[in-house]
């Protein structure tokens, strides 16, 4: 039997996936509302697959799965996000990741991917794979792509609305490194306030009203 551990803040999201998973003799050994937590609870549940949502509160689920990865390289990651669009996938995948998956899947959907991660075995949605691929043909990126990996989740809280202050405690930096990564950002984005960023980040999906 396969052994989980779900991430997500939302309780009726995970007893949802509880559900369907026990209908496919996958064992939920663990649930927890935030990367946080999980990465304090890894270590003592050590599941066959971390099923990891995307859009917590606190450090959110892709600085989660860089710190679960680099806790343990072996950890099997299974990322399900709401987000449709492609820097999402690329920098959880690059993040060591081992699948994406986006929420609007089918339910069976779920648990062939929570079946070939605990394999294994790398697995992409069709529909991401294919805006995956269709980006690699066009050359079509966000303007996120020029980002370093740090100043990407810092982008994508400062598009959130959060403080200087809120992401450095967040991320667990220094709020002058904060500081400097958000003048690196506007500079590259070529935005001059975070209203700004959060225009950019809207626009390319890479956040939800």
């Amino acid at each position: 039997m396969i052994r989980v551990m779900l991430v997500d803040d939302h309780a009726l999201v995970r007893m949802g996936f509880r559900m369907l998973l026990a209908d496919a003799q996958v064992e939920v050994v663990a649930e927890v509302d935030s990367g946080e937590q999980a990465c304090i609870d890894y270590p003592r549940v050590k599941p066959d697959v971390v099923v990891m949502d995307l859009s917590m509160p606190g450090m959110g689920g892709l600085e989660a799965v860089r710190r679960l990865i680099a806790q343990d390289p072996k950890a099997r990651v299974l990322v399900l996000s709401a987000h449709e669009d492609t820097a999402h996938p690329r920098r959880v995948l690059r993040a060591g990741a081992l699948g994406y998956l986006t929420k609007r899947s089918a339910p069976d959907a779920l648990i062939a991917a929570v079946t070939a991660v605990a394999a294994h075995e790398a697995y992409v949605d069709p529909l991401t794979a294919r805006a995956l691929a269709m980006a690699q043909v066009t050359g079509e990126t966000s303007p996120a792509e020029t980002l370093s990996e740090r100043e990407f989740s810092v982008f994508l809280q400062l598009a959130r609305g959060l403080s200087v202050a809120q992401i450095a405690d967040n991320l667990k930096l220094s709020p002058s490194t904060v500081g400097t990564h958000l003048y690196h950002i506007k500079q590259k984005l070529s935005a001059s306030n975070q209203s700004e960023l959060t225009l950019i980040a809207l626009q390319w999906g890479l956040i939800q009203v």
